[in-house]
């Protein structure tokens, strides 16, 4: 089974096995011996972690993945890398106290107070433990590291000491990419104030190669000498990332498109440094509801305990898989839709040969080991009954999905039973407050009271199509030019929405009978949203 799926590996046009496939070729080009691939993901501890933060650690999982597809036996490794030296160059908004943190601007960030409590000595010690929660609670296989500790245990000397070395050349990168005024005080090498604790973005007075030293002005005016090993200096941004990839011998990362432009310079950075740099893969940014870029410090988009309220990580990782070079809107909105398509995804899997089923999201969001998972209702079916019951009881929402598909209980389809409570949870905070119920108007009275008699007299066991069937042949009756109108409706008239799923398997869901009695209500003029 092994060769076959490395065979389809080298064909299919899933975008992992495309990255892999690179990432292969210029291993096999590379004249550099390795024990082992490693890939990398880099996080920001300024704010609170993102989804964009766990949809690169997926994504570069996927790719991980599809590269020992290729490579069997090549051993690799994942490492999640948190920017935690960087200095707090504003206060987010998202921190309870933000007046709090005023005296701490520009300190690295694992020596800003935490100002969230709890037992974590910093801000970014508590943000990379939201981080690494969620990524084990994912089971991710990786390795957490801290740019603090790798600088202050020494595991960049030798490339800072290279770094000095090279410091014109370095200097000949990076000047071409700044502004005059920029370029007049700009210095590779930030050092961290003996005085202060703060990063300071002040000029080289002097950089001693052979010491490995730099000399600045610090705060007060004093000049100073610090080796720029053990933590006392780090890297501008741009210059780290091409550090980081040379010390560490990174051989895969993606990144932003906000990072696309600079890429070129990191390149040569690591090349400076001695090291071939590594494969890269570009993604779109995600955009809140408005259009916006979503940011950490700003709280605009959604974090990853908003989606876990509502959904499945599963389906936030099919989020993550589909058309990453596309920008797509993350926000609340989106979360329905995915959950059912990873459904949809799941079901098809089975049936599919070999080939397709490497084509198949679920084989990567999966490393090719896809669960078997029968849910007899889709998500926004489970929406719709929570809104039509009137429950935001489980037991109660239980009751209808039993009458629906008798063998499911919540001992045998557990996951069923947690989209129940997610389903639960989505229409209290957002369907419902959204609702707006309107009255029929003549044609669609008409039409309705047809389609109440009709359900009055069918079996109430009834597929679900052949409800659907029967509710298009009423509308074809009543001559709605567009049938779309017609279901559209149905949705506003008894559910206060424009849209949901095919409403026979709503009526056979929530029953035939039941929704014969809600349309009976709605012409009567009850308030539907209490109905």
């Amino acid at each position: 089974m092994s060769e076959a799926l490395r065979e389809i590996a080298q064909t299919s046009k899933a975008w992992p096995f495309e990255e892999a496939r690179k990432l292969l070729k210029r291993l096999e080009k590379s004249k550099v011996s390795k024990d082992e691939v490693l890939f990398e993901t880099g996080y920001g501890p300024s704010g609170l972690p993102h989804i964009g933060t766990f949809g690169e650690v997926a994504r570069t999982t996927m790719v991980r993945h599809a590269f020992e597809v290729l490579a069997p036996g090549v051993k690799t490794r994942l490492l999640c890398f948190s920017d935690d030296m960087d200095g707090m160059r504003k206060i987010p908004d998202t921190v309870p106290d933000p007046s709090a943190l005023q005296e701490h601007l520009q300190k690295p960030l694992t020596a800003v107070p935490n100002p969230f409590g709890g037992d974590f000595d910093s801000f970014a010690a508590h943000n990379n433990a939201m981080l690494c929660r969620f990524l084990d609670a994912y089971n991710f296989d990786y390795e957490f590291a801290s740019a603090t500790e790798y600088y202050k245990a020494g595991r960049f000397d030798e490339k800072l000491r290279e770094a000095a070395a090279r410091y014109d050349d370095i200097m000949k990168v990076m000047l071409p990419t700044l502004g005059a005024e920029r370029q007049a005080t700009y210095s590779p090498f930030l050092p961290i104030s003996p005085k202060t604790g703060r990063v300071l973005y002040v000029p080289m007075k002097h950089v001693d190669a052979k010491e490995g030293t730099v000399t600045f002005d610090d705060e007060d005016g004093e000049e100073i000498t610090l080796p720029v090993t053990g933590g006392n200096v780090k890297l501008q941004w741009k210059p780290d990332f091409g550090m980081r990839w040379a010390a560490l011998g990174v051989d895969f990362e993606m990144f932003g498109k906000d990072h696309q432009s600079n890429a070129p310079v990191y390149d040569k950075i690591c090349r400076i440094l001695g090291a071939p740099a590594p494969e890269h893969y570009v993604y779109e940014l995600f955009l809140d509801d408005k259009g916006q870029k979503i940011s950490k410090s700003k709280g605009n988009g959604i974090s990853i305990d908003d989606w876990l309220k509502y959904a499945t990580t599963e389906s936030l990782a099919l989020f993550m898989y589909q058309k990453p070079r596309v920008a797509k809107r993350l926000y609340f909105d989106v979360i329905p839709k995915n959950v059912d398509e990873y459904q949809s995804f799941l079901s098809a899997y089975p049936r599919q040969e070999l080939k397709d089923q490497m084509n198949n999201p679920v084989w990567h969001i999966h490393s090719g080991n896809p669960p078997e998972v029968d849910v007899p209702i889709s998500f926004a079916l489970l929406l719709n009954l929570v809104g039509a019951s009137q429950s935001e009881d489980p037991n109660v929402l239980w009751g209808f999905i039993k009458a629906y598909a008798p063998e499911a209980s919540p001992e045998n389809h557990p996951h069923l039973d947690r989209l129940v409570g997610y389903a639960i949870n989505y229409f209290h905070d957002f369907v419902k407050p959204a609702r707006r119920f309107r009255a029929p108007d003549e044609k669609e009275r008409a039409a309705m009271e047809d389609l109440a008699g009709k359900l009055k007299e069918i079996d109430p066991k009834l597929p679900g199509e052949e409800i659907q069937n029967i509710v298009y042949a009423v509308g074809k009756e009543h001559e709605f030019e567009n049938l779309r109108d017609w279901f559209k409706a149905l949705y506003e008239v008894l559910l206060g929405e424009s849209q949901g799923p095919r409403f026979g398997n709503f009526a056979a869901l929530y029953g035939v009978e039941a929704t014969a009695a809600r349309i009976e209500r709605a012409l009567a003029g009850e308030d539907m949203s209490k109905a």
